[in-house]
């Protein structure tokens, strides 16, 4: 028992070392782009920025802040994450739910045909031609239409919902409600779990996504902040490559910021409000509501 327990202890100490590293290899490049966010960009074009600022400054965030194109690009992310978040969810469960009924017709069919788009797509040009089509091309909308259903959101809805007592929602019928009326007073307020869970990965993507934009949008008016951040990254890489290091130190010497620090702050500003988020939905990822709602 003595060797066992010795032996338990060491493997305890080996796979805390592993996921202390882990971490660490994990969280230290958005610790070192913190970091050099926080540091002069004259300074950081000198190297050795690792664990602290050398010569903390804020004027890179100063610039970023200043500069109207990215504060109108936090507006139309904001806008593109709440508006596509809502009616993603909303369209979602509300299909799960008729998918979820066993007196669906056809609902077997449907699945396959749900499963299909899963591991086939039409490609790009398709999608292109479709979306200009639809007359969505250079338009908000394009953010949100052609995403509003994910199938892999409403098989999970699905799942969840066959899991609901079927007491509760006889008890609703019993007092009057129809499906519409079981799906909102019922089905809904027991899903407070899966709805943040799945809220929280559609805003992270909507709030994340760049490739749209890129592809779908010419007005520079209508273009999200991570957009905005893929063409400053696009400029750094390009001018890393056109300039040669005597010609980056002389032009980081006559200014305060470069580039590459006015990038690191950029990511910041556009990484920080999303992961704000996870500390109020974490309560929604530990054990459903459905505990003990019901004794038969």
């Amino acid at each position: 028992m003595m060797k066992l327990a010795l032996e338990d202890r060491v493997f305890s100490i080996v796979i805390h070392i592993a996921l202390l590293f882990l971490a660490f290899v994990t969280f230290y490049p958005f610790w070192n782009s913190a970091v050099i966010s926080f540091n002069l960009g004259s300074d950081t074009s000198l190297g050795g920025i690792t664990f602290w600022p050398r010569v903390f400054t804020l004027e890179n965030y100063q610039v970023v802040l200043n500069d109207a194109k990215i504060l109108k690009g936090f507006g139309v992310s904001i806008a593109r994450t709440l508006v596509g978040t809502f009616l993603t969810i909303a369209a979602t469960s509300l299909f799960a739910y008729g998918m979820s009924r066993k007196e669906l017709i056809g609902r077997g069919y449907y699945m396959t045909f749900c499963i299909i788009t899963l591991y086939f797509g039409g490609g790009l040009i398709p999608t292109y031609l479709l979306i200009r089509g639809l007359g969505l091309f250079d338009s908000f909308w394009v953010f949100v239409i052609p995403s509003i259903i994910s199938v892999w959101s409403m098989i999970i809805f699905r799942t969840f919902f066959r899991e609901i007592p079927a007491g509760l929602e006889d008890a609703a019928r019993i007092d009057g409600c129809g499906y519409w009326g079981t799906f909102l007073r019922v089905v809904l307020p027991l899903s407070g779990p899966v709805v943040a869970t799945l809220s929280l990965f559609t805003a992270i993507a909507h709030w994340n996504d760049w490739f749209v934009a890129s592809i779908y949008i010419n007005n520079q008016d209508l273009l999200p902040v991570q957009a905005l951040l893929k063409q400053t990254l696009d400029s750094n890489i390009a001018s890393e490559l056109t300039q040669d290091s005597a010609a980056q130190s002389f032009l980081a010497k006559r200014q305060s910021y470069t580039t590459k620090s006015l990038t690191m702050a950029t990511m910041m500003v556009t990484t920080v409000p999303i992961i704000l988020v996870y500390p109020f939905l974490q309560r929604y990822f530990v054990k459903g509501v459905l505990v003990g709602s019901l004794k038969e």
